[in-house]
C-alpha cells in the first residue's frame, strides 16, 4: 500500500481497537479504520435506513457463528446511523435481559435500551436528558427566529408552549401516547422553571424506574407505568417523538439472542418468541413508524425447530430462506442475513491495516511484509475445517499476539513463530476445542 494514501489513526482509537480486537470484543470507536469486507451486507442494512428515514420502518436479523462479525456488522451500521441523525438504543439479552418476562426481564431490557441511548454527540449513551433539553431548547430558537420575540417577552413563551403542544397533541393520539405526552410537556415546563427535581422524576419515569403505580400518580400525576407488557409500546412512542424533535429515526439493535434459545422453560421460550413476532409484524405492517430493529443471534438459536425461533411456527413460516438461497447466493433483501466467512483475501488486507496500526501506535518500523501476511492467512486458513469453523475474532487475536511478540522480542521474525512447533500445534487443537465447548453449551 502507498504510505501516502494510508490513513493515520489517532493513538487513542489504535489502543482501544488493539485492546478490543485482543480481548475479543467488537471496539466502539474507530471502525471505519479496519472495515473490510460486508459491502452487499451493508448495502442492504443502509437501504433500510433511507425506508426508515422516510417514516417506515424495517426488522433484521443478522445471524452469524460466534467470531464471524455479526456484532462488528452491528457497530459498524450503529456509527454510520448516528451520523445520518439517527437515535441508536442498543443492548445484548442475558438472563436477567429477555424481550418477555415473568420477574422483569423485558423491563430489565427496556431500561438497558433507554440507558444506553446514543447519538453523534454522545455516542457512549445516557442521551435522553440531552435529547429532550436539545428538543426544547430548538424549539425556543426556531420559535424565536420565527416571531422575533425576545427571550424576556412572555409572548415567546406563549408562542413555545403552542409549539410544543403541537408535538404532544400528535403524540397523545398514539397507543399510551396521552400520559407520554403529558410527561413530555411536565418535562418542558420544568426546563422553563428551572425545577430540576421534576426534570429528574419524569426521567426516571421514562427510563421504567417507578415500581409503584401509587408512587407515579403521587409524583407525576399519571395512573400507568412502564411494564414488562408494555415497553415495546413506548420504544415506538420515543421513535416518533425523536423525528418531531428532530432526528431522523430511531435505531435499535438487540445482540445475543441465544440467551432466549437457552430459556430452559418452552414456554417461557414461546412468549419471547411471541414478542418478537409482534415487533416483526409491527414494522412490516406500518404500525412502527421511524424505527428500525435489528437482532444478532446464532444460526442454531435462529434455526433449531425444537427450541430456536423456527420452534414457533408463525416466524419460521415468515422468516425461513426459500428454495433457490444457498451459501454464497443469499437474498440480502430477505428479513434474515446470514454472514458469509471473510474471503482469505478479505482478512489479508484486514491484517495489514493491523500491522500499520500496531507499528504506529508502538512506534517501530513496520517489518511484517506481505509475503509474510500471505504465510500466516495461510496458515490459519489451511487448517483441518477451516471452512466450517475459522471465525475472524481467532484470525484477528492471534495475529494481534503475533505483533505484540515480535514488538516484544525484536529479533525474532513472523516466520519463525510460524514456523515454530507450538504454533503448529496449537492451530490443530483450536478447532477440536471450538466444537466440544459448543457441544457442552448447547447439548441438553
Amino acid at each position: 500500500m502507498n504510505q501516502a494514501t494510508k490513513r493515520k489513526v489517532p493513538k487513542r482509537i489504535a489502543q482501544t481497537i488493539i485492546n478490543s480486537l485482543k480481548g475479543g470484543v467488537v471496539p466502539r470507536i474507530g471502525l471505519p479504520y479496519i472495515t473490510v469486507g460486508r459491502k452487499n451486507e451493508i448495502e442492504a442494512l443502509l437501504h433500510d435506513v433511507d425506508i426508515i428515514a422516510d417514516g417506515g420502518a424495517s426488522f433484521r436479523f443478522i445471524v452469524g457463528r460466534y467470531g464471524s462479525g455479526k456484532s462488528f456488522l452491528i457497530q459498524t451500521i450503529r456509527n454510520y446511523v448516528m451520523d445520518r441523525g439517527f437515535i441508536v438504543a442498543d443492548a445484548d439479552l442475558s438472563p436477567e435481559r429477555r424481550l418477555q418476562g415473568t420477574r422483569g426481564q423485558g423491563l430489565a431490557t427496556y431500561r438497558e435500551l433507554i440507558s444506553n441511548l446514543s447519538t453523534k454527540t454522545k455516542p457512549e449513551g445516557g442521551a435522553l436528558a440531552l435529547i429532550l433539553d436539545r428538543w426544547i431548547s430548538g424549539v425556543q430558537s426556531t420559535t424565536m427566529q420565527e416571531t422575533g420575540f425576545a427571550i424576556q417577552d412572555p409572548r415567546l413563551s406563549q408562542a413555545v408552549d403552542k409549539k410544543i403542544v403541537e408535538v404532544t397533541s400528535a403524540i397523545s393520539e398514539l397507543v399510551h401516547g396521552f400520559e407520554f405526552a403529558h410527561l413530555l410537556s411536565m418535562y418542558y415546563h420544568a426546563y422553563v422553571e428551572g425545577q430540576d427535581e421534576t426534570k429528574m422524576k419524569v426521567l426516571r419515569w421514562f427510563r421504567g424506574e417507578y415500581a409503584l403505580k401509587r408512587e407515579a400518580k403521587e409524583e407525576l400525576g399519571v395512573n400507568i407505568l412502564i411494564t414488562d407488557d408494555n415497553w415495546y409500546d413506548y420504544l415506538k412512542l420515543f421513535a416518533i417523538f425523536f423525528r418531531l424533535a428532530g432526528y431522523t429515526g430511531m435505531m435499535i439493535m438487540i445482540d445475543e439472542l441465544v440467551n432466549i434459545y437457552k430459556i430452559p422453560n418452552a414456554i417461557t421460550r414461546q412468549y419471547n418468541y411471541e414478542k418478537i413476532l409482534t415487533m416483526y409484524n409491527d414494522t412490516l405492517q406500518g404500525k412502527a413508524r421511524y424505527l428500525g430493529i435489528i437482532m444478532g443471534s446464532t444460526p442454531q438459536a435462529i434455526e433449531d425447530k425444537r427450541r430456536g425461533v423456527y420452534s414457533y411456527e408463525a416466524l419460521r413460516s415468515r422468516l425461513a430462506e426459500g428454495k433457490f438461497s444457498k451459501p454464497g447466493v443469499r437474498d440480502l433483501l430477505a428479513p434474515v442475513i446470514h454472514l458469509e466467512p471473510l474471503t482469505p483475501e478479505e482478512m489479508l488486507v484486514l491484517c495489514e491495516k493491523l500491522a500499520d496500526m500496531h507499528a504506529d501506535l508502538y512506534g517501530y518500523e513496520r517489518k511484517v511484509e506481505t509475503n509474510d501476511l500471505v504465510s500466516f492467512i495461510q496458515l490459519e486458513y489451511g487448517r483441518i475445517g477451516a471452512d466450517q469453523h475459522i471465525t475472524p475474532r481467532e484470525v484477528i487475536r492471534d495475529f494481534i499476539e503475533l505483533l505484540d511478540l515480535m514488538y516484544q522480542h525484536p529479533q525474532t521474525s513472523m516466520q519463525d513463530f510460524l514456523a515454530s512447533d507450538a504454533f503448529q500445534y496449537a492451530k490443530s487443537e483450536a478447532v477440536s476445542d471450538e466444537a466440544e465447548a459448543a457441544f457442552a453449551e448447547f447439548t441438553l
